[in-house]
């Protein structure tokens, strides 16, 4: 078992750009800190908008699920990692300034997997 901190890792793979794609990824994600888990989240290219500024807002409050703005930030605010595929950039035109945080790393498929290699936990979403 590969850890950090004394935390096992937990990875989820963001891979879809519909709101069932990301409330899963943030709901695990916030779920897997809770209960002291190292987090590794890598958004793809066809879930990139999620990261993008104000398209977390645009979901509003989902029926009977977590706010998805406060889960993003309680997310970043406990230490977990959230990686957006540099691969995205060109692909979507898009520009490190319109990601919603600056605390978002921007990386590499290969670095990734480097990054989580022994993982305990994979989820894709």
């Amino acid at each position: 078992m590969s850890e950090q901190n004394g935390s096992q890792k937990m990875v989820i793979v963001c891979n879809g750009d519909t709101p069932e794609s990301i409330m899963p990824t943030l709901v695990f994600g916030s779920s897997g800190l809770a209960i002291d888990y190292d987090l590794h989240i890598f958004i793809s290219p066809a879930g990139s908008r999620w990261m993008l500024k104000g398209e977390l807002e645009k979901l509003g409050q989902p029926k009977g699920l977590p706010n998805p703005v406060e889960l993003f930030n309680t997310i970043l605010d406990l230490g977990g990692r959230i990686v957006f595929c540099e691969l995205a950039l060109e692909n979507k035109g898009i520009v490190p300034e319109d990601l919603r945080d600056d605390r978002i790393v921007i990386q590499k498929a290969p670095t990734f997997l480097m990054d989580i290699e022994g993982a305990g936990l994979t989820f894709t979403f």
